[in-house]
């Protein structure tokens, strides 16, 4: 049980909230950079096994399918089990997934690999595990770091994907993945080394607070939480409000712009590096522009935030289709203001959930 004495820290040193942040931010930052390669992967994949983009898009879907489904249980596995032996377990499905998979020869063994075990592990190590570090560790300023870590998503396909794409034109898809799955390996020692699983295990209260006033983990089953929490969202409006509007957030990134962008652009006949290259100009915006909607989460109605950030979502991808038509700079205007709105959706979601069901369910219900 945390303690309620836990003493607040001291103004002129740095608080362990940060740190668990900055560990927090590398391990969704490895994730987001697996999450990230099957955009360039479906051309390399096409060529080398004559497989349509829909014989590789069953892989993509039940990898993004599963990324949703875990991630309740993910939340309340965190209860259960700790947070850092979560993350780990997270981290290693991800480099076994993605290592084992330069061994496909077959459409049903990129399904098992991608979808299943590296979908399994992309939904333990997603933005839940964001919004349960967040909950946990800060009173204050909780948009701001919610909207940080969200980040990671932006940053981490700011830095893999043009060095992917370059790197798979030269020396194969096979190395390249193997990138990415030493990227998640690196992240496990730090993990091991400084993630504290709450404020009181060193004796702190959570930043900006001047005792720790986390409840305690339930002591149930991880599954009958997470089933319960689904249970009682069914019957919750906001529930339905916050669902049925991130089903759009998930179904223009992940589904739509992600996964299929470099695909599209090369139809249009834009090489594969550059198409990459707008992928990352997007990172560039988003990492600035879902850190500033952290930040905003902290002052504004969060409700008329994400009206604003759908509707102007819904503008640009309106636009993308004359974009694609007219290769050039207008391609580039869509990066930009699509990267800004990119998953900027995120921390007002997470407040408005935290709102609705407290802070010691919100990651549960967020997932």
């Amino acid at each position: 049980m945390p303690d309620a004495t836990a003493r607040p820290s001291s103004s002129r040193t740095l608080h362990p909230a940060w740190i668990a942040l900055a560990v927090t931010f590398l391990v969704l930052l490895a994730a987001a950079a697996v999450r990230a390669t099957p955009g360039v992967l479906f051309l390399p994949l096409e060529r080398e096994f004559h497989w349509s983009r829909s014989t590789v898009s069953v892989a993509v879907s039940v990898n993004i399918l599963l990324y949703g489904l875990v991630g309740p249980f993910a939340g309340a596995l965190m209860q259960q089990l700790g947070v850092r032996r979560t993350t780990i377990i997270a981290l290693t499905l991800l480099a076994v997934g993605v290592s084992l998979a330069t061994l496909v020869t077959q459409p049903w063994q990129l399904v098992l690999l991608w979808g299943v075990v590296v979908g399994t592990g992309s939904g333990m190590a997603a933005l839940v595990l964001g919004a349960t570090i967040v909950n946990r560790w800060f009173v204050a300023r909780r948009g701001l770091a919610m909207g940080i870590l969200t980040a990671s998503t932006a940053t981490g396909q700011l830095i893999f994907l043009p060095i992917l794409a370059a790197l798979i034109q030269r020396q194969g898809w096979r190395l390249g993945i193997l990138v990415v799955a030493s990227a998640a390996v690196l992240v496990i020692p730090l993990v091991v080394w400084l993630l504290r699983e709450r404020p009181a295990d060193v004796g702190l209260a959570p930043y900006g607070a001047l005792a720790d006033t986390t409840p305690p983990a339930p002591v149930a089953n991880p599954a009958r939480v997470a089933i319960q929490a689904l249970g009682d969202g069914l019957r919750s409006r906001d529930f339905w409000l916050l669902t049925l509007t991130f089903v759009i957030c998930g179904a223009s990134t992940n589904g739509l712009v992600g996964t299929h962008l470099i695909p599209a652009a090369h139809d249009h006949g834009i090489p594969e590096v550059r198409a990459a290259g707008l992928l990352a100009l997007m990172g560039v915006f988003d990492l600035a522009g879902t850190t500033a909607s952290g930040w905003l989460s902290d002052r504004w109605d969060s409700r008329r935030l994400l009206a604003w950030y759908y509707g102007l979502r819904g503008l640009s991808l309106l636009f993308l289709p004359f974009a694609l038509a007219t290769p050039g700079v207008a391609l580039w205007v869509f990066a930009i203001f699509y990267g800004l709105d990119w998953i900027a959706t995120v921390p007002p979601t997470v407040k408005l959930a935290t709102d609705a069901f407290g802070a010691a369910r919100a990651p549960v219900m967020f997932g």
